[in-house]
């Protein structure tokens, strides 16, 4: 790449020395600077574009990009700040202005009420928030908003209150602008995060979305544009940082990704990565966060949704539908779905059998009388294939996986459809009905059910995820999940899935691999992962290098070395940039925990826990250290915290149940042994533990019973096996010892544990 631009600067000197030399001496009295080989370009704002982009400028200014952060003034707060008040659960709140400042009382910090100054405002329609400036460079978004539409003060979370200490309480971490907004709001952010200090020396090259935020730093394309006519070379590519206009769909989307995506930065946003996941890593279509068919469910934005789409499959991109300087959308109503659908099939009554708007009817409307839909709405594109929801209260976002609607799926995953969306008065079934009616009784598979029988861990789902997480047809962010999910089954069928997607061309699917890799022998791991220490790109290398960590310690190839110690540092930069995160610190206690640096993992994950005192991956790795480290008193007091915050964890409660065993408290370990167990029946080895617990509590009907259920998963294990038939030896059963022992040595002839117990028995019941 600098060879490509220095070639471009050396064409246009040659064509500098043949022309006449006034030409040169003015052009040089200009712009002197233009001759000279600059580093690296730099960001100059969207103002230095405005001469020659006119009409690109004009749409921007009063876009929404335009307005996405500003300085709090007279023209940019929307909200009344006239003495005005808002009650919220026994709490009022007073705006106000003094000496030209736009002021707040509201409880602040440890919930005491306080009088705070709004120092710049934050988005425009149909919400805006203030934000409040807070010792150590902390901006802090004010949870109460300005409806714009509606023209009111409303809560953001108006359903409970947020003790002070909750993380999502507005002085602390879940609304700190730095962390959680400004990367999206602001152009050529850079976070400048001190982990060590907790403080914030955040800056910006455009306070709102510029035109660098797309095109990349200017002052290159700028200086181009100030040579005289004959000094523009088609060849100098026009000094752009990123020329949008030659874009493939792939790449459009992954350039407005980004800031449309629910992910995980590595970064600061350099507005021009080669590819998304250098910058950050999307969020999987994970419970939570996505209902088990990928629609939308909590607030993941737009990318990861289109990306599931049959639109984004086929080449369609965001401009397609979405002017990129007004942000806007380039049709109105039906016409925008017209240009690519044929309105004489699709703007049909016979395709959509819905009233259209005009036509005589009654309005849907919710129990309250608020009216919900109006006539026409199911006659619209949008209303039946990108069905929304409502986040911050009063922002509705439709879903772009532009999916057909489904109500048969809502019948078996509780997934929402289009149908009773608006037809809220009506049973699921009366959808169902009616679209076999319309369209026929015939459906096609739907990777949602496959997503959500491994959300189950439904031992017969393995096969399917495996097959989906291998199938080059589907979305890689379908796929990707599917392959997380698969990882939970722990045996070689979802082991050689993982082997399969290291090499996949995907670097979501080899991330995921990465990541989800269960293989704990270092020379294995260290064969399969050290390639991609090489990986071109960032989340993959570094996600490799965090991998093998542990294994690193015992030696690498000197071929890897290297390129081991480069990504793991690009690994501790990624995780310390983003340190006000609670998962971030984890991540950074688990890489020291395997250095063998103990004070500092130990540092981190308490430094988690006081990020977010419910975050418990924290809580239960530093329970783990200090097991490991004799300490079993502070390991058992977090384990017992976790499982009562989050009594539906019962890999912790498994977790608790063994260190109280080792603790030789059998009689409290077998409880929570047994919630583990009938929390998670296929996990086969939580029943053996249970049975080997209950055995040496002299309950052999129980151990009976709980090794039957962990063979009915795992058949043929042999020590379930061996367990079984020491039980029932013990227990004077010699025949059903017997038994068992030969279906031991029938499926492990190699193993000689089989042998022995057949040798054993036969010889005992021969002595009687």
């Amino acid at each position: 790449m600098t060879h490509w631009k220095l070639t471009g600067i050396v064409a246009t000197l040659i064509i500098v020395l043949s022309i006449p030399l006034y030409v040169v001496q003015n052009r040089a009295k200009r712009s002197a600077a233009s001759l000279t080989i600059t580093p690296a370009a730099e960001f100059v704002g969207s103002d230095a574009c405005r001469d020659c982009h006119r009409d690109e400028y004009k749409k921007w200014k009063g876009s929404h990009h335009q307005l996405a952060m500003a300085v709090a003034s007279e023209e940019t707060v929307l909200g009344n700040f006239d003495d005005a008040t808002f009650d919220h659960l026994g709490v009022t709140t007073r705006f106000y202005k003094k000496d030209g400042r736009f002021m707040v009382r509201t409880p602040g910090p440890q919930g005491d009420m306080g009088d705070f100054e709004i120092t710049h405002t934050f988005g425009w329609s149909p919400l805006q928030q203030y934000l409040i400036p807070f010792p150590g460079g902390r901006l802090q978004c004010l949870p109460i908003a300005w409806d714009s539409r509606e023209k009111r003060w409303y809560h953001l979370y108006p359903d409970r209150p947020l003790a002070a200490d909750d993380w999502l309480y507005w002085t602390n971490n879940g609304q700190n602008w730095n962390a959680m907004c400004a990367e999206c709001h602001s152009t050529d952010l850079r976070k400048n995060y001190d982990p060590d200090t907790g403080t914030y020396a955040t800056a910006w090259s455009e306070i709102s979305v510029g035109c660098e935020a797309c095109h990349g730093p200017g002052s290159n394309h700028v200086g181009w544009a100030q040579l005289p006519e004959m000094g523009r070379p088609d060849v100098a590519n026009m000094a752009l940082a990123v020329r949008t206009n030659g874009l493939t769909s792939a790449q459009q989307v992954q350039l407005c990704a980004p800031c449309h995506a629910r992910r995980m930065s590595l970064g600061d946003n350099i507005h021009a990565h080669d590819d998304f996941l250098d910058y950050g890593i999307p969020q999987l279509l994970n419970e939570g966060m996505y209902f088990p068919d990928g629609q939308i469910l909590d607030e993941v934005y737009v990318y990861g949704s289109f990306i599931q789409s049959k639109m984004y499959a086929r080449g369609v991109r965001c401009s397609d539908c979405h002017d990129v300087h007004s942000i806007r959308r380039i049709e109105d109503g039906n016409d925008l779905c017209l240009q690519c659908h044929r309105a004489n099939i699709y703007d049909t009554r016979d395709h959509h059998f819905h009233k259209q708007a005009g036509e005589t009817g009654e309005p849907i409307r919710a129990a309250t009388g608020e009216m919900l839909f109006e006539v026409g709405s199911g006659a619209r594109c949008e209303g039946c294939h990108m069905p929304g929801r409502r986040y911050m209260g009063v922002d509705y976002r439709p879903d772009h996986s532009f999916r057909i609607p489904r109500p048969d799926l809502s019948l078996t995953l509780d997934t929402p459809n289009a149908c009773n969306r608006c037809h809220v008065d009506k049973t699921v079934q009366w959808s169902v009905d009616a679209m076999a009616k319309w369209y026929g009784k015939k459906k096609r598979p739907h990777y949602g059910t496959i997503l959500a029988a491994g959300r189950q861990q439904d031992p017969n789902a393995l096969t399917e995820l495996v097959r989906l997480a291998g199938d080059r047809l589907y979305p890689d962010i379908v796929r990707a999940t599917a392959l997380s999910l698969a990882s939970s089954y722990s045996n070689e069928t979802a082991l050689e899935a993982l082997k399969m997607a290291l090499s996949d061309e995907s670097a979501l699917l080899r991330h995921t691999a990465v990541d989800r890799l269960p293989i704990s022998d270092p020379g294995q791991r260290t064969a399969l992962v050290g390639p991609l220490l090489y990986d071109p790109v960032r989340a993959v290398r570094i996600e490799a290098a965090r991998s093998l960590v542990a294994a690193a310690q015992q030696g690498l190839d000197p071929s890897l070395k290297r390129p081991y110690e480069k990504a793991l540092a690009e690994y501790t930069t990624a995780m310390a940039r983003t340190g006000d995160f609670a998962a971030s610190r984890h991540n950074l206690g688990n890489v020291y925990a395997d250095l063998g640096q103990t004070d500092r993992a130990i540092g981190h994950y308490r430094k988690a826990m006081a990020i977010d005192r419910l975050f418990y991956p924290a809580k239960v790795n530093l329970a783990m250290l200090y097991n490991a480290q004799g300490k079993k008193d502070p390991a058992e007091a977090l384990l017992r915290e976790v499982v009562q915050e989050h009594p539906e964890l019962y890999e912790i409660k498994y977790s608790l149940g063994l260190l109280l065993a080792e603790k030789k408290a059998y009689d409290t370990a077998v409880i929570y042994l047994g919630d583990a167990a009938a929390g998670l029946p296929q996990r086969s080895r939580i029943q053996y533990n249970l049975a080997l617990l209950l055995k040496q509590l002299n309950r052999n009907a129980q151990a009976e019973t709980a090794l039957h259920r962990a063979l009915a998963v795992d058949p043929n294990n042999p020590d379930y096996l061996y367990a079984l038939a020491v039980l029932y030896i013990e227990w004077n059963r010699a025949d059903d010892a017997l038994a068992v022992a030969l279906q031991l040595r029938d499926a492990h002839p190699t193993l000689a544990m089989g042998r022995d117990l057949i040798n054993y028995i036969n010889r005992s019941k021969a002595e009687k």
